[in-house]
């Protein structure tokens, strides 16, 4: 408690170079909470989008209910399948209608028997689809086969894309609140030297000495973090209704409070170590 009070003193001399210290920790854990939060949906959204239905077969006009049941028995055989939907030429038909009930100059030429029927397949590793696309050319019920591997890979390398970037600022600005506190630790560090020589020659220990600075720099870790935390997450809060208006049935949005809590939590034990390794630094000179 002493080494707190001690700590909190410190603090209260020189405030605007401890308000520095901290509006850099903010700045630097808003944007690692935004980036982590960031790469989260963009995990969210590759799942969501690797198991939807990814192969589609479209039939010929001659393939009958037989046919597809067959298929997908032969697919079954082969990988392991996470869902499948066979959709009829009547089926087509009403998905076609309530796709454009709005507009009924196309629904007044379009009739059953001019759409195809179809086969969806999603399989448990995205990796098989490929190989389902593969066995369902090679039906020759089957007319033509959509697979959207592009649309896959493209995601996948904005993923990567997003982590990449995420690590790389975020390393970035870490550093550049280390370097802030540092430099603000040893400023109070060097302008209390002749107190620390005084109390060194009362034979006061080096943790003695340097305790109340390993606590000023995880107060300035541990205020970063939570108030960089909290920032993002009250914008999260206020932007979440526009954003689940905007993406529909994608689960992206809102985001469960425990992943909220987990970040926090992981930010705070960042926070932590930034701290203490930023007054460790600062104060070496006195280790020697």
């Amino acid at each position: 408690m002493k080494k707190l009070t001690t700590t909190l003193s410190h603090i209260r001399r020189s405030p605007y170079q401890s308000v520095a210290a901290v509006v850099m920790t903010v700045i630097t854990f808003f944007i690692v909470t935004v980036f982590a939060l960031t790469a989260l949906g963009a995990h969210v959204l590759l799942t969501y989008f690797e198991s939807r239905p990814q192969v589609t077969a479209f039939f010929k006009d001659t393939a009958t209910d037989t046919t597809a049941t067959k298929l997908k028995e032969s697919i079954e055989a082969v990988v392991a399948v996470e869902s499948s939907q066979y959709v009829s030429k009547n089926q087509a038909l009403e998905i076609y209608q309530d796709q454009n009930k709005d507009n009924p100059l196309l629904l007044e030429m379009v009739t059953a028997d001019i759409l195809p029927s179809s086969l969806e397949i999603s399989t448990k590793n995205v990796d098989d689809l490929e190989k389902v696309a593969e066995l369902m050319q090679k039906d020759q019920e089957v007319e033509e086969v959509v697979f959207q591997k592009d649309v896959i890979d493209t995601l996948r390398t904005w993923v990567n894309g997003i982590r990449i970037a995420g690590l790389s600022l975020s390393f970035v600005l870490l550093t550049t609140s280390l370097i802030t506190i540092v430099i603000i630790l040893g400023l109070k560090f060097t302008a209390r030297k002749k107190e620390i020589e005084t109390l060194s020659l009362l034979g006061a220990s080096t943790w003695y000495i340097r305790a109340p600075f390993v606590y000023e720099g995880v107060l300035y870790g541990l205020l970063g973090a939570f108030l960089g935390w909290g920032t993002t997450y009250v914008v999260l809060l206020y932007l979440t209704p526009n954003l689940v208006e905007f993406l529909k049935d994608i689960p992206l949005f809102p985001v469960p409070p425990l992943a909220m809590l987990v970040v926090l939590a992981g930010e705070l034990v960042l926070g932590t170590i930034l701290g203490i390794m930023a007054s460790l630094i600062a104060t070496r000179r006195y280790g020697r």
